[in-house]
């Protein structure tokens, strides 16, 4: 399969589906980020917080740089120089129309994620973002309906505390190698990922697990006079 036809297999498969057919294809637990990468927030009505993609990957190191002391009038001048310099969001020139970004973080408690660069990821074709570090502004990444996988609820930015490390390379997430293409797959169950080279049959298998528990749920539903949802469509 090419990318466009992986996306559309991959596309509503739920966490666990997945999960399952990786076992099927001998992946015993592979591709399972640590229970800690949570959604921000759910949609049980249309489950819009369900994001699945190829992964654009990207990596931030802690820094070593001292902070200086400036006054304040002169540190927006450090921190601009911050961001252009020494921690780029490098990886926007490369989002692809459903991309999902994951980001290593090295497992800091540091707010990357906000409220106006993730909307603009999005408005690049990004589907959502996963982290092991921290998203903040997080009461207009929920109202905007970004799809947010992190570990962190933060506070502080990445001036005086991150560094860009490099983009479109494998990295370690919560536990998971990630490397660019390789299948991604959030919701309210946490994130797995396949390796690329996988994912067709894993999507096949997962497709026909999830058939399956929708027509025994449907049935279900009607025992009990129940009206038809999203999760049975």
């Amino acid at each position: 399969m090419n990318r466009e036809e992986l996306i559309e297999a991959f596309r509503g498969l739920r966490v666990t589906d997945v999960c399952d057919g990786m076992d099927y294809v001998g992946c015993f637990e592979r591709g399972n980020m640590s229970g800690e990468v949570r959604p921000l927030w759910r949609d049980t009505d249309t489950f819009t917080h369900r994001i699945s993609g190829p992964a654009l990957t990207a990596r931030y190191v802690p820094t070593n740089r001292e902070v200086p002391h400036l006054p304040p009038d002169e540190f927006d001048g450090y921190v601009g120089d911050w961001y252009r310099n020494i921690s780029p969001e490098v990886y926007r020139e490369h989002v692809q129309p459903g991309d999902v970004l994951v980001i290593d973080a090295a497992e800091q408690d540091v707010g990357f994620i906000g409220s106006n660069n993730c909307l603009a990821w999005m408005d690049l074709g990004a589907v959502g973002v996963v982290t092991n570090g921290g998203a903040r502004d997080t009461d207009e990444l929920i109202k905007q309906r970004c799809p947010v996988y992190s570990k962190f609820v933060s506070k502080g930015f990445k001036p005086g505390r991150l560094e860009t490390d490099g983009v479109k390379i494998p990295i370690n997430c919560s536990g998971v190698l990630v490397r660019p293409g390789d299948m991604v797959v959030a919701d309210g169950d946490g994130v797995i990922v396949v390796p690329v080279e996988k994912a067709a049959k894993v999507a096949e298998i997962a497709r026909r697990i999830l058939d399956g528990d929708k027509a025994g749920r449907r049935k279900l539903y009607e025992a009990r006079g129940l009206p038809p949802d999203a999760s049975v469509a």
